[in-house]
């Protein structure tokens, strides 16, 4: 059975930091491209970041450009979220994805974790 297990959200100032982990409980892990998404109350989910199986290939939404960074350990089937100078907008239940391709994160047939809440207060 697949598991995505999200950790390290949490309440922080505006200006913090926070890095969120996803461990994959994927067999094929290095196949897998990963995305976070995010979902604020009342707004749809949005991709935040996603990574390529190598690592090779990365995106990110404008919005967090520059101070979010998304990275892949292979040999540890983790994947990271590094957020730096949050914004009180960036406050959202953010998930980890996992799909066979870049352009499929987020389908029907991607994996979901459960979540995890990144508070920040201004």
């Amino acid at each position: 059975q697949v598991q995505l297990v999200e950790s390290g959200g949490g309440l922080v100032q505006a200006g913090g930091s926070l890095r969120l982990s996803c461990a994959a409980s994927l067999r094929t892990f290095n196949s897998y491209a990963m995305g976070w998404f995010r979902q604020a109350p009342g707004k749809e989910r949005e991709l935040v970041a996603a990574i390529s199986w190598s690592g090779g290939s990365t995106f990110y939404a404008d919005s967090v450009k520059g101070r979010f960074t998304i990275s892949r350990d292979n040999a540890k089937n983790m994947v990271y979220l590094q957020m730096n100078s949050l914004k009180p907008e960036d406050m959202a239940v953010y998930y980890c994805n996992a799909d066979h391709k870049l352009v499929t994160l987020g389908g029907k047939n991607s994996y979901w974790g459960q979540g995890t809440q990144v508070t920040v207060s201004s």
